[in-house]
């Protein structure tokens, strides 16, 4: 069964470490990543992806945030990106990408962690390589199959 998601903001930045800022539209090479962005390699976690209702759950703690504000490259809606699976294959227009990691280790040092005790992404942030490139928008739309 087909389920359907949208993207709400893609971001970047050139160098690991610094905060990720929104874009209109990126390329994602295959076996890369997003071309211009710092976390983009041959590697396992080429595109990170977070969904708008963990990062709305942020805020009922009351911290003010940001698109990008947790480094995840592509920010969705109408998806519960850390129930899929390893394996799974999401399309955004031309582009595949296979989702290869659910969470990461917290260095706790990150700032939204600093200031409310907690931190969304290491538990529900997804990471993914790029099977198929092409050029996604902040209007895209997605699906997966289930």
């Amino acid at each position: 069964m087909k389920r359907e998601f949208k993207v709400l903001s893609i971001n970047i930045s050139e160098k690991k470490g610094e905060q990720k800022k929104p874009v209109e539209r990126a390329i994602l090479r295959q076996d890369h990543g997003i071309v211009g962005d710092a976390h983009a390699g041959k590697w396992h976690r080429q595109v990170s992806l977070l969904a708008m209702e963990d990062i709305d759950s942020m805020r009922s703690k009351g911290i003010e945030l940001d698109y990008g504000d947790f480094a995840e490259n592509i920010t969705t809606e109408g998806i519960e990106l850390h129930r899929l699976p390893v394996g799974t294959r999401l399309h955004i227009g031309e582009v595949i990408l296979e989702i290869t990691q659910i969470g990461k280790k917290c260095h706790h040092g990150c700032v939204i962690y600093k200031a409310v005790g907690d931190c969304v992404m290491p538990r529900r942030g997804i990471f993914a390589r790029v099977v198929r490139g092409g050029e996604i928008s902040c209007e895209s739309s997605g699906y997966y199959n289930i």
